[in-house]
């Protein structure tokens, strides 16, 4: 160690009286050289430091000339930016306040970066792009502006309604039938429905106007299903659609409680269904129990409207579709009314079939529909074979039975409806639900009661222009 330090010692003694030399050499007298000294080093760091800094701007004009943009983007949605940055020139990178709205800034290979994420926040912003460039020298900067506008859902506002209005009704409801195993030890289908005040409504503050009733009678095995969708320009419609359903349920229960003629002649159709007779012994037993009940429930709308001295028959107009169904050894049978729009279907994914159980029903001019309150719906000829259905069928996947605020968005138009993979494509999405939207799917498996809430979660769906009440009620 010795050795060495007097190796040093050396050295820098022979630099000092090299650099004594050529001060002399150059004319440098005794008395000037501590100043000279000091004049040329401090002459030297300032062309250093002017060098760094001229290299410092090169590197950020560099920068600038990328002429990096951020695009605008959506509060809530994915946002996703690629550029490139001369990360041989540049270190250290930042994306200050990138963070804070709820992005990322990642860094890929050859200076490849990724800024991506949900925005949080609407607004105008200024990202600073910080990076180091020589080494000494401060921190660069480069402010990027961005802008995020606002989720459209943000947008609608969600008022309850005034529990004093007039027949009030909640904002949203589910149900759900666990039908347990007979005594073949075999599972029964379940039903489940849930219905949801649309945002038009929700934004305004004014009440759910759909309904829906649910019925599984144990001592005969028969269900009832049944879903009303009031008017939107109808002040009391809400009122209409829950008259409906509860009427149809009450009118068809009484009669599909013990009732062995009918049962009866569902076994002798379907041993013969090509026999006319029996075919219309069939038919006229759902006339009593399907049309009859529809008639009821205009009827059961027509008192309470005459009842209230300040409104019309109008004022409760809706749709209503319904179906009566039980299994035989042979197969399930069917019955279904169906007046208005939305869409009733017996889906059967096994055997890639969707059976429409009637068709949406339009008005004279395009977007109107038919309602039950109209007085012509029960004088029509053709009422029964216009709007009534009945089958048998060995099995089915899951009856649906919506309001058009599910089948609009779901199939856009009535020719999809009749379309088997447009249902098979409704089916996968109500199980696997709208992850990109971070809603979950539904899980129609046996004795499930889970689902009506998941039901209900699932009608939050976003879909642009369809913000109408949604209800669906689901045998499976």
């Amino acid at each position: 160690m010795a050795i060495r330090k007097n190796q040093t010692v050396g050295r820098l003694n022979e630099s000092a009286r090299l650099i004594d030399k050529a001060m002399l050499k150059a004319g440098v007298t005794s008395s000037d050289k501590e100043a000279f000294i000091n004049w040329a080093i401090g002459s030297l760091w300032n062309q250093f430091k002017e060098e760094r800094m001229n290299q410092r701007i090169m590197i950020e004009n560099e920068v600038r000339q990328l002429g990096l943009r951020f695009p605008n983007g959506t509060v809530k949605k994915d946002y996703a930016v690629s550029f490139r940055l001369p990360v041989d020139k540049i270190h250290d990178i930042e994306l200050r306040g990138a963070k804070e709205l709820g992005l990322t800034l990642s860094e890929g290979q050859d200076g490849e970066f990724s800024l991506h994420g949900k925005p949080k926040v609407a607004g105008d912003f200024v990202l600073k792009l910080s990076y180091m460039t020589v080494e000494g020298e401060p921190a660069s900067e480069l402010a990027i502006p961005v802008a995020f506008n606002p989720n459209p859902r943000d947008l609608w506002r969600n008022i309850p309604t005034d529990p004093d209005i007039p027949y009030y009704k909640q904002d949203c409801d589910t149900d759900y039938i666990k039908v347990e195993a007979g005594t073949d030890g075999l599972p029964k289908k379940d039903v489940v429905a849930a219905s949801q005040r649309g945002r038009s409504h929700a934004q305004e503050g004014k009440a759910r106007d759909d309904h829906f009733s649910l019925y599984h009678c144990d001592e005969s095995d028969w269900y009832i299903i049944a879903v009303a969708d009031g008017a939107g320009s109808a002040k009391y419609s809400r009122k209409g659609s829950e008259v409906a359903c509860k009427t149809v349920i009450d009118h068809c229960r009484g009669l599909l409680l013990d009732n062995p003629d009918f049962e009866e002649s569902i076994r002798d159709y379907e041993a013969d269904r090509d026999n006319k007779d029996k075919r219309t012994n069939v038919t006229r037993h759902v006339i009593d129990i399907v049309y009859k009940g529809a008639l009821r429930a205009h009827e059961a709308v027509k008192k309470v409207a005459e009842a209230n001295e300040e409104s019309k028959l109008k004022d409760f107009a809706t749709t209503l579709m319904f179906a009566v169904c039980k299994k035989y050894d042979f197969g399930w049978f069917v019955a279904s009314f169906w007046v208005g729009d939305g869409a009733m279907c017996l889906f059967d994914a096994e055997n890639k079939t969707a059976k429409l159980l009637g068709t949406p029903d339009e008005g004279e001019f395009s977007g109107q529909t038919r309602f039950l309150t109209m007085p012509e719906i029960f004088r029509d000829s053709e009422v029964v074979s216009k709007r009534m259905r009945m089958a048998i069928v060995p099995d089915f996947t899951a009856l649906f039975l919506m309001s058009d605020g599910v089948s609009d968005p779901m199939f856009e138009t009535d020719r999809n409806l009749n379309d088997y993979a447009k249902w098979e494509e409704f089916y996968n999405r109500l199980r696997s639900g709208f992850p990109e939207d971070g809603i979950g799917g539904v899980d129609l498996s046996d004795d499930n009661e889970a689902s009506k809430d998941q039901l209900l979660g699932w009608l939050d769906f976003w879909s642009p222009g369809n913000h109408d009440d949604r209800t669906i009620a689901i045998l499976y």
